[in-house]
């Protein structure tokens, strides 16, 4: 059965349905041996619809079934078919499409190194014929990163689309989107990514998996805001081609290495990964070779296949991860894929156990590929499932939220009070030293609750292991955390309220004072714009439930920045409605400080310049080319002596 969310990305896609109903698409991605038994219209339909789902990050069969079961059928029954020889239209995104400055092609795969060799005689028959020395050019592997390709132009971030045309979404640098390695704008093509260990840590209990986030920070009006944290954080980013990592060398050293060079590239970055990209270095020789309408002749992208079996699900045992979300992990009959010996598999969520019939008895194929970790590909045999309704760990009951089943009870669950009291400190972001080794250690010896910390001595942190300094400097954080100003929406944030992240909670207190949040009823929160019903039910709860320990807390001092308050005299500052972005060495305190300051007085703070930027703050260090190419889009650039004059509220 399909989600509402793939039903809206084949809708947005616009394809038929005539040919292949959706029952039997799921069908199918169950049981690709029954590909046979398809005309050669439903065939390609189920390609068509398939590729949607994937380039929506919503995929519903695996990369290997796509490439080895339904595209190679495609190509066996019509070779010459147009879908074969075209880049792969990527889904639809809300904003403008336009021409690409230039072709984004796809690129045409090898899985075995018969087939590289094959495309190396290639090469070597198009330099002979230049009269070059086919073993002297330089080959160059780079990792084939597993995100949304995009083409940055320095102006304009363009989706790939067709290859030829694709969809402004310059806005994703408007929300903070960074270049990796702290790159400029404007080098070409590249990947929009998300850090695999960020992702493992804070977002996979959040999204199913990293092409899903990808997708929401393309797509969505609003953001997520761990999505909105993840870009704050730096973990999600535009990678242009141009900056990855690369081996270099002849086709005789690639040959002789080939095994070791691609595992090498393959681990190169923190980013997924599925497989490397081979293309030879040689202007000359690459506009000779040319390319079909489908991809370059000059380059290959070389992939592993994916290892699977088909196992018996012995159970399936329900989870409560620090988030309280509760997940399924199926345990299985111990089989050995890639090299490892698996017993246990992970469901994304419970409705995916139900939809699918993922239960004591049925058989499922399970694949992997290299290090990666085992997947469930599709159900072959269902049975029944089994659903919790209590938390397994503090036996609180669940509540569905959309696909998943969450522990509501954060603050008494032993499961997730660890994260939670992490999570406080992550979130405040004016502290050091209270990260996930910490917090365990103090777990260990039996502290429970955020406020229970803030009590601790130096002598009391050095009895539970740490060092002298260590301890000392772990009380010193604490006051910091204390004394230096927070906004009040970070504050609740940090609390840790199921639907109250980061803009939540500063839409919340934009309508009502901090102290207040306690006394606001359903119909209080529903009145504010963004906030359902079911929502509202759930905060109102999740508020009592912090009561006790956000009043200890306030009685220790907090120096709180209220964000009310602000709101109702921004419309007297001078900076007020105004897009600020920060450049450059900056000296009268930090930019978190400055744009702390810069919001009190109803600024925007953004990170990159566009043409909606009213002022770039040049600190030192800034470049000419830089502050020449803001004011070319009418942004007037500042220095950090003017800022400090408009932050007190002067007009010059």
């Amino acid at each position: 059965m399909l989600s509402d969310q793939q039903l809206d990305a084949l809708t947005i896609a616009t394809l038929d349905f005539s040919v292949l109903s959706h029952d039997r698409l799921c069908q199918l991605a169950q049981s690709p041996d029954a590909v046979g038994s398809l005309s050669d219209d439903q065939l390609l339909a189920l390609v068509e619809m398939s590729n949607a789902l994937y380039r929506a990050g919503l995929p519903i069969i695996s990369d290997a079934d796509y490439d080895h079961v339904f595209l190679a059928e495609l190509q066996r029954r019509q070779p010459d078919h147009p879908f074969l020889h075209s880049v792969e239209p990527e889904a639809a995104f809300a904003g403008k499409t336009v021409a690409l400055p230039v072709q984004m092609l796809s690129t045409d795969k090898a899985y075995g190194f018969d087939e590289v060799e094959r495309w190396a005689a290639r090469i070597e028959k198009a330099a002979n014929e230049l009269g070059k020395s086919f073993h002297d050019l330089v080959f160059k592997v780079t990792p084939k990163l597993d995100g949304y390709a995009a083409y940055d132009d320095g102006k304009t971030l363009y989706t790939r689309g067709d290859g030829r045309k694709g969809t402004d979404i310059s806005r994703v640098f408007d929300r903070g989107l960074q270049v990796a390695q702290q790159g400029a704008r404007g080098q070409g093509a590249g990947e929009i990514v998300v850090s695999r260990r960020y992702f493992d840590a804070h977002l996979a209990e959040v999204f199913d998996n990293p092409r899903n986030f990808q997708a929401s920070v393309i797509k969505e009006k609003h953001l997520d805001s761990h999505a909105e944290q993840a870009i704050r954080d730096g973990a999600a980013v535009f990678y242009p081609f141009a900056l990855l990592p690369a081996w270099n060398g002849t086709w005789l050293q690639l040959r002789e290495d080939f095994d070791r060079i691609v595992k090498t590239v393959w681990h190169r970055v923190d980013y997924d990964v599925d497989g490397v990209i081979i293309e030879i270095i040689d202007d000359e020789l690459k506009h000779a070779m040319g390319a079909t309408r489908h991809h370059h002749r000059w380059q290959l992208a070389y992939k592993e296949n994916l290892a699977s079996a088909e196992v018996s699900i012995l159970r399936v045992t329900p989870q409560t991860s620090r988030s309280g979300r509760v997940t399924p992990v199926a345990e299985l009959e111990p089989v050995r894929l890639s090299g490892a010996l698996l017993s246990r598999a992970t469901a994304h969520h419970y409705r995916m156990v139900i939809d699918n019939g993922i239960g004591p008895g049925a058989v499922i194929r399970l694949a992997r590929s290299g290090e990666v970790i085992p997947k469930i590909e599709a159900v072959i045999r269902p049975a029944q499932p089994q659903v919790p309704e209590h938390c397994p760990s503090c036996g609180h009951e669940l509540v569905w939220d959309n696909d998943y089943l969450l522990c509501p009870n954060n603050l008494d669950c032993p499961a997730q009070i660890a994260n939670s009291m992490a999570h406080f400190f992550r979130v405040l972001k004016n502290n050091d030293g209270f990260g996930a080794a910490s917090i365990e250690r103090l777990f260990g010896h039996g502290i429970r609750r955020v406020d229970a910390i803030y009590a601790l001595s130096a002598s009391q942190f050095e009895a539970m292991g740490f060092g002298p300094k260590q301890s000392q400097n772990l009380v010193d954080q604490l006051l910091r955390s204390r004394s230096e100003t927070v906004e009040d929406w970070r504050f609740l944030a940090a609390f840790g309220v199921f639907r109250m992240g980061l803009g939540n909670c500063e839409r919340l207190l934009a309508h009502h004072g901090l102290n207040a949040i306690f006394t606001l009823t359903q119909d209080d929160i529903i009145r504010i714009e963004g906030f359902a019903e079911k929502t509202a039910a759930v905060i109102v709860e999740g508020f009592a439930h912090i009561k006790p320990l956000f009043d200890t807390l306030m009685t220790l001092g907090f120096s709180l920045q209220a964000t009310q308050k602000s709101q109702g005299q921004a419309n007297l500052h001078p900076l007020a409605g105004k897009t600020l972005v920060f450049t450059g060495t900056l000296h009268s305190g930090s930019r978190d400080e400055l744009a702390r300051r810069a919001k009190q007085a109803g600024a925007k703070v953004g990170s990159a310049v566009s043409a909606k930027t009213d002022y770039l703050v040049a600190g030192d260090n800034v470049g000419a080319s830089k502050t020449q190419a803001a004011r070319d889009k009418g942004v007037t650039v500042i220095d950090e002596a003017r800022l400090l004059r408009l932050l007190d509220g002067e007009l010059s």
